[in-house]
């Protein structure tokens, strides 16, 4: 008769955590990452820090001079590796402030974030 390694055991057990840890996996409905939710609290110094680096990589990459305003929404997704921000932001160019969509990959733990796209105005 053969009887499971420590190895198998062990994979057995951890799925069984991972199913309890989140059913709709189980049933095909999900996956380890969550979709898009709204960011309620857009003043979060957080999602400030986020927006504020968004406008600093674009002022790098595209030799400009923006000057962040304030962000007026946002959301985030949970992915692998840390979390996105897709944040509207108003940024002023001298004169009236503006729109821009930008969109920051953020691993906290690492101290990383990477400007992934930065649009406008919208």
């Amino acid at each position: 008769m053969n009887h499971p390694t420590k190895m198998q055991n062990l994979f057995i057990l951890i799925l069984i955590i991972f199913f309890l840890y989140n059913p709709s996996a189980a049933l095909g409905e999900g996956t380890l990452t969550g979709g898009w939710k709204p960011i309620p609290d857009v003043t979060d110094p957080t999602v400030v820090d986020i927006a504020k680096f968004a406008v600093d990589e674009h002022n790098k990459e595209a030799h400009a001079s923006l000057k962040f305003v304030k962000v007026v929404k946002g959301e985030k997704c949970q992915v692998v590796a840390g979390m996105n921000y897709n944040v509207t932001i108003t940024a002023a160019d001298g004169g009236a402030g503006k729109n821009y969509v930008a969109l920051v990959w953020n691993k906290p733990w690492e101290k990383f974030m990477q400007l992934v796209s930065f649009k406008g105005p919208v």
